[in-house]
C-alpha cells in the first residue's frame, strides 16, 4: 500500500505551529510525514526556519507517523558523523519510523559556516562519501578517513537495531542515475509526467531497480482558483528556478530578486495549482502509476488547516481506497 504524507515546511511556519499541523494531519488520515531541513527560508515572505532535528523528536513523539527528512551532510553545515548520530538517536527511540534523504545542498543553507562553496561535482563526491561514513557508523565501526570529509576515530555508542534507509534526493535524471548505485531509494519533486518518468527510468537504469520511489509534491489548494494561484505565487515562486541556479544563491533576498518577474501563470510546471479536489486525486493517481510508493504533499499556502481537512475528507480516502482495491484484485489473481 502506498503512503500519502504531509510535508512539514519549516521555511513557512514557526516550529510550534508546524507541530500542530502535523498532529492535525495524523488525525486527518495522512499516513506519513516529511520534514525540510533549512537554515534560512527560500524567500523573505516565508519568514521561518526552525531546527529540523529538534522538531523531529517532538513530532515523532506526538504522532505515530513514519517520518522522512531531507538533509545535507557534506561537511559544511553538518558533518556526516553528527547526522549519523542524530539519525541513530531518532531511529533508536522510534524504530522503523525514520528515513533520511541526502542531497548535495544549496549555498543558502551551507555557506553559513564560512567555508568555500564547492562546485556540483565536488558536492556530489562529498555526498557519496558522507553516505559511506554514515552507514559505517550505523554498522558499529570506528571510522577514520582522510578524504574530502575527514573523520577521526568516530564511533556511535547508541545505535538502532535497524538503521534508517538512506534515500538520494535528485532533481535531474543524471543525478538519479548516479544515485541508483548507492542509495536505498530515490526522492524527487513533482514535474510534468514525462519528466518524472525520465527520473524513474534513470534511477532504475543506474542500479535502483526494486528500490523505493518517493515524491515530494508542491501544490496549492484553496477555496478558489484565484486564491490558490495567489498563494503559490506569494509563497513558492522560487520553485520556478532551475536547481543549478537555486543551489548557488546565498540569501533569501537573492531568491526574491531572481524571481521578481515571475508571474502567477508561470508556476504551472513547478506547483500543482487547483481548487478542485478531483484534479489533485487524478494527479496523485498518475504519480502512483509511475511507481511512487510514498507521496508527500506540500500545500505551499498558509491555509494548512483547510488543506489538511479537505484532503483528509476527500483526497486520501479516494486515493488510498483505490490503491487498496487494486492491491486486493492483484492478490486475488496472483
Amino acid at each position: 500500500m502506498p503512503k500519502i504524507g504531509y510535508h512539514a515546511s519549516h521555511e513557512q511556519f514557526a516550529p510550534s505551529e508546524l507541530l500542530a499541523h502535523v498532529e492535525l494531519a495524523a488525525k486527518a488520515g495522512f499516513t506519513a510525514a516529511m520534514s525540510s531541513d533549512h537554515f534560512a527560508p527560500w524567500s523573505e515572505a516565508q519568514g521561518h526556519s526552525g531546527f529540523a532535528w529538534t522538531w523531529l523528536g517532538a513530532a515523532m513523539a506526538k504522532t505515530e507517523l513514519p517520518f522522512g527528512v531531507v538533509t545535507t551532510p557534506i561537511g559544511m553545515r553538518y558533518h556526516p558523523a553528527i547526522i549519523a548520530q542524530a539519525g541513530a538517536t531518532l531511529a533508536e527511540m522510534f524504530p522503523g519510523r525514520l528515513w533520511m534523504a541526502l542531497g548535495s545542498g544549496e549555498a543558502l543553507n551551507e555557506r553559513i559556516t564560512g567555508q568555500r562553496w564547492p562546485l556540483k561535482a565536488e558536492r556530489d563526491a562529498r555526498l557519496k562519501e558522507s553516505a559511506e561514513i554514515i552507514r559505517a557508523l550505523w554498522a558499529g565501526e570506528t571510522v577514520t578517513r582522510h578524504g574530502l570529509i575527514p573523520v577521526e576515530e568516530a564511533r556511535l555508542y547508541s545505535r538502532p537495531n535497524t538503521p534508517p534507509r538512506i534515500i538520494a534526493a535528485a532533481l535531474t535524471p543524471e543525478t538519479a542515475r548516479w544515485a541508483g548505485g548507492w542509495a536505498d531509494g530515490l526522492i524527487t519533486i513533482n514535474k510534468p509526467g514525462d519528466q518524472l518518468k525520465a527520473m524513474v527510468d534513470a534511477f532504475r537504469e543506474g542500479g535502483g531497480g526494486g528500490k523505493p520511489l518517493f515524491l515530494q509534491v508542491h501544490l496549492s489548494f484553496a477555496g478558489s482558483e484565484q486564491e490558490a494561484r495567489r498563494n503559490a505565487h506569494e509563497q513558492w515562486r522560487t520553485n520556478t528556478l532551475a536547481g543549478s541556479v537555486a543551489a548557488e544563491l546565498k540569501l533569501p533576498a537573492q531568491f526574491d530578486a531572481a524571481t521578481r518577474f515571475v508571474r502567477p501563470e508561470d508556476l504551472d510546471e513547478s506547483v500543482r495549482i487547483s481548487a478542485g479536489l478531483t484534479r489533485h486525486i487524478d494527479w496523485i493517481a498518475e504519480d502512483l502509476a509511475l511507481g511512487f510508493e510514498e507521496i508527500h504533499l506540500h500545500n505551499v499556502g498558509r491555509n494548512q488547516r483547510d488543506f489538511i481537512e479537505a484532503f483528509g475528507d476527500r483526497v486520501l480516502p479516494a486515493v488510498l481506497g483505490a490503491a487498496e482495491r487494486i492491491a486486493s484484485t492483484a492478490k486475488g489473481t496472483a
